[in-house]
């Protein structure tokens, strides 16, 4: 989406500011001034476009996609589905297995909310069958971000921070855990092997022009996020920080809207420093974080870690998560880990905007349902209704109207007769 100074604001505009319960006017200049983004590339058909950004209802990504061990459309679609239906408000396709071009298409048609993708892992991908990762070009890359656009993806994250001097960092300052970005990853090694600079970054003027013609947004990737507590806020995550914050400007400049990505694994007591570092390097740009991961050691219960860090990151500032679901770093996710990941994340965001001071009358309509004892009430006002009315049925109480927990000794049912003595 384009927003023009002194232009008249799109139907899409109006539509996006209805729903966040914000002017026309403030959204267009939160847009137009680079602290609010509207992914939203026009040959995306069926989209509801959202915003992300300043003084807007906290937004949660999904990520689905195929891996070369699973290659399966159905099941992607079904994940996607999944996510939109549980809440999320966009999807990114990371896929690496199969007919990528068909899956993305299928998964862009299949989907009413923004789709992202990262383009290098298709540039690779390619580059690999042709004779490995060293027969990418520059061309090659480029080439892949164009047919994204032209496949209506609204935003693509692109390590443009990832450069020979930030690559450079990781010498001197060792990691447990290394690089954990899989498009960091890949670029890393691409420059080592041609001892050239990252063409993301190198050729940043032309990338801007491909996405002002196309309307997509820009998401600066995070590749040396940290990937272990004992690596969190270190120089070489800082350095590419600065490296993206002067690219925001120039995608300013330029038109262009840009967001930008964050950590990744982040104790408690770090995050708040984080997320306001990177609202002051970068101007205020919408921030999107993965998690934050606050532990190292929640395997199978990841969603949960993220959750904590996402709520905190959130209200300290951070607009936009990343969900991660019970299968992060053990496998690729089912339909059933979107689910609970997505869920895990949405009561993370909006635990934020309730602290953030936007009333919410989805709280205060689940207490009035709870006193009066409404449980089909309930099961609708829940995050999962499905898994609402499923565990209040599997042991059903033996009372009229409360829960199987306190029977009787429900604690408002006891005061309610006090009350009406």
């Amino acid at each position: 989406m384009r927003v023009r100074k002194g232009a008249s604001f799109p139907q899409e505009m109006k539509g996006v500011a209805k729903r966040e319960g914000m002017e026309p006017g403030r959204l267009a200049r939160l847009v137009r001034d680079g602290r609010a983004v509207i992914p939203s590339n026009p040959a995306h058909r069926g989209l509801i476009s959202c915003a992300i950004g300043e003084g807007l209802r906290v937004k949660v990504n999904a990520n689905i996609g195929t891996s070369r061990d699973y290659v399966d459309l159905a099941q992607e679609l079904e994940k996607a589905r999944v996510a939109i239906m549980y809440g999320a408000d966009a999807i990114m396709d990371l896929s690496t297995g199969g007919d990528l071009r068909r899956i993305r298409r299928k998964i862009v048609s299949a989907s009413t909310v923004p789709v992202g993708t990262v383009p290098i892992y298709e540039a690779v991908c390619k580059s690999s069958r042709k004779g490995g990762l060293c027969s990418m070009t520059s061309d090659d890359l480029f080439k892949t971000i164009e047919r994204h656009a032209q496949d209506g993806i609204d935003f693509m994250t692109v390590h443009c921070g990832v450069t020979k001097a930030t690559a450079d960092s990781l010498k001197k300052h060792k990691r447990v855990t290394g690089v954990v970005s899989r498009g960091g990853a890949l670029l890393i090694a691409w420059m080592h092997e041609k001892g050239l600079e990252n063409p993301l970054y190198e050729d940043f003027d032309h990338l801007l022009d491909m996405a002002k013609e196309h309307e997509f947004a820009l998401s600066l990737g995070d590749g040396l996020r940290p990937g272990s507590i004992a690596d969190a806020s270190d120089v070489p995550q800082l350095h590419e920080l600065l490296v993206l914050g002067k690219l925001v400007e120039r995608a300013r400049a330029a038109g262009v809207q840009a967001m930008v990505e964050g950590p990744g694994h982040i104790p408690l007591n770090e995050i708040e420093a984080n997320v306001r570092l990177e609202k002051a390097v970068c101007k205020g740009a919408p921030f999107y974080v993965l998690g934050p991961l606050v532990s190292d050691v929640g395997a199978g219960y990841d969603h949960i870690t993220g959750a904590i860090g996402g709520a905190l990151a959130a209200y300290f500032g951070a607009d936009f998560l990343c969900y991660v679901t019970p299968s992060e770093h053990l496998s690729l996710p089912t339909a059933e880990d979107v689910r609970e990941g997505v869920a895990a994340s949405r009561i993370a965001a909006h635990a934020a905007d309730v602290a953030r001071g936007r009333l919410s009358e989805w709280d205060r309509e689940m207490s009035v349902a709870r006193k009066a004892f409404d449980w089909e009430r309930m099961f609708e006002l829940s995050v999962d209704p499905e898994r609402a009315r499923a565990l209040h049925d599997r042991r059903r109480s033996k009372s009229p109207k409360v829960c199987s927990m306190c029977g009787e000794l429900c604690a408002m049912k006891v005061v309610d007769k006090v009350l009406r003595d």
